[in-house]
Order: structure tokens, then C-alpha cells, then sequence
């Protein structure tokens, strides 16, 4: 016998052009951004069934990310910030969100695949 401890779904290294920047050319211009998630979920019943109606959809987690990536923040801690809140507003029944967005190639005079920010964050109304 075997017992699920944790489950997750995943969407690594999505990407995005968008417009964050403390700099006002970077919010001008805009640049390349790469974004994934971790999203803790029961996925038990999903194994067992194999229904999709027992999972996280994917397309949606992606959505709600592509959304929160148009609007232009200052912070990238703001954007993951909202990306996780859009995320567990929409499905609630997700228990954690472990977010990491980067900005490709940042303008600080040097090169770099790229400058990021991590967030763990937990659903208290999952606790």
C-alpha cells in the first residue's frame, strides 16, 4: 500500500514579454520574463480516477499568470505577489503556491540569464 504525502502541478519556465521596471524606459520598452509555478494539490483522486475534473487545469493556471504579466508592476515581487492571489482566489482549493519570476538579461550593465524573485506562499483557507 502507498500513501500520497504531497502532490503537486507544475508549469516550468513559462514565457512572457511584458512591461516591469522600476526604470521608466523598462516599463517603456518592456523585455523578456520567465515565469514558474509550483502549485501544492491533492491530486489523489485525479491518480485514481484519471478524470481531468479532479486536477488543477493547467491552461487556467497559465492564464491567470498571463494576465497578472500584462499589467506593468515596478517590483517583480509585485507581480509574482498578484499572480499567486489571482491564483488562489480563482481556485481555492489549491493549498500552496511556490512562484519564481525572473526578468531575462536585467539592464544592469552585466550579463546574466537573469534577476528573480521567489515567493512561497500557503492558502491559509486550506490550513
Amino acid at each position: 500500500m502507498v500513501t500520497l504525502t504531497s502532490s503537486y502541478v507544475q508549469l516550468n519556465k513559462m514565457h512572457f514579454y511584458a512591461h516591469h521596471g522600476v526604470m521608466p524606459q523598462e516599463r517603456l520598452t518592456g523585455a523578456n520574463f520567465t515565469v514558474s509555478l509550483r502549485v501544492k494539490y491533492n491530486l489523489l483522486k485525479a491518480a485514481q480516477t484519471d478524470c481531468v475534473d479532479h486536477t488543477v487545469n493547467y491552461a487556467c493556471l497559465y492564464e491567470l499568470t498571463k494576465t497578472e504579466m500584462l499589467k506593468p508592476s515596478a517590483l517583480l515581487e509585485n507581480a509574482a505577489w498578484r499572480i499567486a492571489q489571482s491564483i488562489v482566489n480563482h481556485l481555492p482549493q489549491i493549498e500552496a503556491i511556490d512562484i519564481t519570476l525572473s526578468k531575462d538579461n536585467p539592464p544592469m550593465g552585466g550579463q546574466m540569464d537573469g534577476a528573480a524573485v521567489e515567493l512561497h506562499l500557503t492558502n491559509e483557507k486550506t490550513i
